[in-house]
């Protein structure tokens, strides 16, 4: 596997047209599709730790949503619905019928509603610390209305934060100080890395994000939950709670749960390589279960008759 500081990047970025707006979207690999979905004030370089693991046996996507990273703002009012449409939408303009899908906080809630309205297009599903279920009762209208009226002042003094975010990152206590409420070890994360974490930083979707985040209520839809589901959560996530997890568990019907000790928001970047190689066994369940099926189908079929090939051949 190559380390993600060889690979050139930005020969596998793309614009795709979505909904009439451009997105950048990440797309390298051949095989079965796996798609990233990064979370609040993310950008598809969340997953920097994990896509080469898997970029050799499929073809992975990840993408800046509306808002986000490189990607505009979507044409009407940001929506955890809508993220969800955006994403089948994205699938279909890149010729992707079903895939499996792997989502962060407000990604997985967003790959979690995909998967209730777009059964069709979501084979396996994981969710990695995904929002959606305490965010619900999290909500703070007066704190909203404040963001929104100091968004710009806020965006300028962000702005200034990250200008010198390069220096603050190659220092260990710098990279806590900007990383310590996803990450229980950011001073340990590779400087380098840190720093790409911070580039989804300071985007106009935050706000419209964090009001959708906390307005549409997901836990009573759980159980349409159809297709195998990992759930993947650190125990000292300050952002989502652990016992979230156990409740998406519990209501989804075919899922399992990883709880990784030490652990907090972001166990993709925090262990990868425990992460990738949960998710590639979790992948290669698909496979063989597809395996098993042909095999049952075919000891199930019932036999031709006798002599059916020598009136043929004859």
């Amino acid at each position: 596997m190559k380390d993600w500081t060889e690979i050139t990047w930005r020969d596998h970025l793309k614009w795709v047209d979505v909904e009439g707006r451009p997105a950048n979207v990440l797309d390298v690999g051949s095989g079965p599709p796996l798609v990233f979905v990064h979370g609040l004030s993310g950008s598809w370089q969340n997953w920097l730790e994990n896509i080469p693991a898997f970029m050799d046996s499929h073809r992975v996507i990840a993408m800046d949503l509306p808002g986000f990273g490189e990607s505009p703002m979507p044409r009407e009012k940001i929506t955890i619905s809508g993220y969800g449409r955006w994403l089948d939408s994205l699938l279909e303009a890149l010729d992707i019928e079903a895939a499996a899908v792997v989502g962060n906080s407000m990604g997985g809630f967003i790959a979690a509603e995909t998967a209730i309205k777009f059964p069709h297009r979501i084979e396996r599903l994981v969710l990695v610390s995904a929002a959606g279920l305490t965010v619900e009762k999290q909500r703070n209208d007066g704190l909203l209305r404040v963001l929104e009226v100091t968004e710009n002042i806020s965006q300028f003094a962000m702005a200034n934060f990250l200008a010198r975010a390069d220096a603050l990152v190659t220092r260990p206590r710098g990279r806590k100080a900007l990383l310590w409420f996803v990450a229980a070890h950011p001073q340990d994360m590779d400087p380098r890395l840190a720093k790409e974490q911070l580039s989804g930083a300071n985007k106009p979707g935050f706000v419209p994000a964090l009001d959708a985040l906390t307005s549409y209520p997901i836990r009573n839809r759980l159980t349409e939950i159809g297709c195998p589901t990992w759930i993947c959560w650190g125990p000292k996530d300050m952002l989502v709670p652990v016992k979230d997890a156990k409740v998406f568990e519990e209501l989804i019907p075919d899922s399992r749960l990883s709880i990784y000790e030490d652990t907090a928001h972001v166990p993709m970047l925090e262990r990868p390589e425990r992460f990738n190689r949960d998710l590639a066994a979790f992948l290669a369940e698909q496979a063989d279960g597809e395996g098993e099926r042909e095999a049952d189908a075919e000891s199930n079929r019932a036999p031709e008759p006798a002599g059916v090939e020598a009136e043929e051949v004859a």
